[in-house]
């Protein structure tokens, strides 16, 4: 048996001191939800996060994931797609799991940027975010904010609890450890996408 990249639980924990609350940090390829008052940061190129609470509870979560190469992401046997479908389940059912109503969840989506040098004609970003849209729409899960594609990387800082998003696009950075740590997902990707099927939730 083949070993999948399954997401991960975010573990980077740290205090934000320009927001004055607990808060976590999350990588390509993680994952966090809670019931507290904790905010929820993480940085996008070509990468997607969806942010999805429950509007009564204040339960939310994100994720943090990019599409594997390769194929029609629209269809619905496309290895590509199956791993979007399961970086989404899992958030969602983890979200259930911890006292979500599903009738109750809403989104904010956010990234899908192209960023990823030599990546544009691939598409990789818009292709993430055309992905995340639809799943959405075919879960009925509504999405009231979103801000996806254009040429810049994003910082994202969610707070569940009250909903709010802040969004700092990044357009004077000079680093590329976005682009090197997208690149390396992106390639722990394309090396399990060949292995065969992932089990999804039900």
């Amino acid at each position: 048996m083949t070993e999948i990249i399954d997401d991960q639980v975010a573990t980077n924990l740290y205090f934000d001191r320009s927001f004055n609350s607990q808060a976590v940090k999350l990588l390509p390829g993680e994952y966090y939800v809670t019931n507290k008052d904790v905010l929820l940061v993480t940085v996008l190129g070509s990468c997607v996060a969806a942010c999805i609470r429950d509007n009564l509870s204040g339960i939310g979560g994100m994720n943090h994931f990019m599409l594997p190469d390769g194929g029609d992401a629209n269809s619905p046997m496309n290895a590509s797609a199956r791993y979007g479908t399961y970086a989404m389940e899992i958030l969602i059912n983890e979200l259930l799991k911890l006292g979500a109503r599903r009738s109750n969840l809403e989104a904010k989506v956010f990234g899908g940027g192209n960023v990823l040098e030599g990546l544009t004609v691939a598409n990789v970003g818009q292709r993430n975010a055309d992905f995340v849209l639809k799943f959405l729409a075919m879960e009925n899960i509504r999405v009231i904010a979103q801000d996806l594609v254009d040429v810049f990387p994003r910082k994202v800082y969610f707070f569940p609890k009250s909903s709010k998003v802040m969004v700092k696009k990044l357009r004077t950075t000079h680093n590329n450890t976005i682009s090197l740590r997208e690149k390396d997902y992106r390639k722990r990707l394309l090396k399990d996408d060949s292995a065969g099927d992932i089990e999804l939730f039900s």
